[in-house]
Formats: C-alpha cells, sequence, structure tokens
C-alpha cells in the first residue's frame, strides 16, 4: 500500500499535462472531476463488451449528420465548464443505465425517449424546447437563435440512443452547429477514469 501512495505521489494521474483536474457543478453542487488515481484501476463490466447485437447496438459513423461536430473528452470538459445558460451536456440513456454506470458530472440525465415524437407528447417535447433548450415559438415554428448549445452522449460508439435525439432535433429545425455528440460516450469517459456521479 505504501508503493502505491509513493508511486501515485511521484506519478499523478491527470486529465492532461497542465489540467490535474476540473470542478464543475452538478444539480447545484460542485463536483471535482479528475481521472482515477490507482493506475491498476480496470474498466467496470458493461463497458468491457466488445460484441452487442446489431442491430440495435451497431457502430455509429464518426460523422452523424452535416454540421453536427463530433468531440472527444476533452471538448466535452470545456463544454462543462460553460454549462449553464448557454450549453447544455445531456445524458441520452435510459432504463437503469444511469443508475449502473453514473453520469457524467454536470451532466442532465434526459432520455432519448422523451425528445422522440412516438414515445412523447408533442407538448412535453415542446416544453423541453422551450424551458430546458431555450428555444422560442412562434406559432407553429420554432426560433432556435438564442436556444443552448446541447452536447449529447449515451453508453459509447455502438449506442443509438444520443444519435436518435440529435436526429429528432435536426428534424425539428435545431441548428446543427448548436448540436455536439461526444461518440466515445460513457464507455470512452470510464475507460479513462474519468469521475461520475449517481444521477439525479
Amino acid at each position: 500500500m505504501a508503493v502505491f501512495g509513493l508511486a501515485a505521489a511521484e506519478k499523478p494521474v491527470n486529465i492532461t499535462h497542465d489540467l490535474p483536474a476540473l470542478e464543475v457543478l452538478h444539480q447545484g453542487r460542485p463536483v471535482r472531476i479528475e481521472r482515477h488515481p490507482d493506475t491498476e484501476n480496470m474498466l467496470d463490466p458493461d463497458f468491457s463488451l466488445t460484441s452487442r447485437p446489431c442491430p440495435p447496438y451497431c457502430i455509429q459513423p464518426m460523422q452523424l449528420a452535416p454540421g453536427v461536430e463530433t468531440i472527444g473528452e476533452l471538448e466535452v470538459l470545456e463544454y462543462l465548464k460553460r454549462a449553464g445558460r448557454d450549453v447544455l451536456v445531456i445524458d441520452s440513456r435510459d432504463g437503469d443505465w444511469p443508475a449502473r454506470s453514473g453520469v457524467i458530472p454536470g451532466a442532465l440525465n434526459l432520455p432519448w425517449q422523451e425528445l422522440h415524437p412516438a414515445h412523447s407528447e408533442a407538448e412535453k417535447i415542446a416544453d423541453i424546447l422551450a424551458l430546458r433548450f431555450g428555444a422560442a415559438r412562434h406559432g407553429g415554428l420554432w426560433n432556435f437563435e438564442n436556444a443552448r448549445t446541447l452536447v449529447f452522449y449515451c453508453n459509447g460508439p455502438w449506442c443509438g440512443q444520443s444519435p436518435t435525439n440529435i436526429k429528432q432535433l435536426l428534424a425539428l429545425g435545431y441548428p446543427a452547429h448548436k448540436l455536439k455528440w461526444y461518440r466515445g460516450g460513457m464507455q470512452d469517459w470510464k475507460m479513462l477514469g474519468l469521475t461520475t456521479v449517481p444521477p439525479k
């Protein structure tokens, strides 16, 4: 045990060379995002499977849709710094996935069905667009000029939940440049030993 403590002190497990950790707000409380300090830490079994039935667990493309930027962990951290009025990071996972594996600190869990017209009422979707995303409704039309930039993620490159949300929003006219996709999702986040928190 003393040897591990010495090794950890000599060689910290930073996020980047210059960034040991990042503090963000999650449900109004500060949370420190950092990499797990134990260099022997292992990936959760839920995210160590290499093959899942396709469909539905098919490998997603790197470019989801024209104008939608695919981002990595460092970009997610940058968006988390701006989370609040103009940025929202969204965990699109449903079922018990968020409870089993936690969520990225600062993210809102909004299961993909809540934005899908086959699973949710039109008025509920409209409320999410207006009250959470900042879009303005004028009659039957939406104005997204002051809408937030949305960063979506789900379980990983084989997960279709966040891509479904993004495609639904594009169909409603949400600007592609205001939609970001963390393709690696929870699988890559956990693979790098980054902090997660329980969902609300």
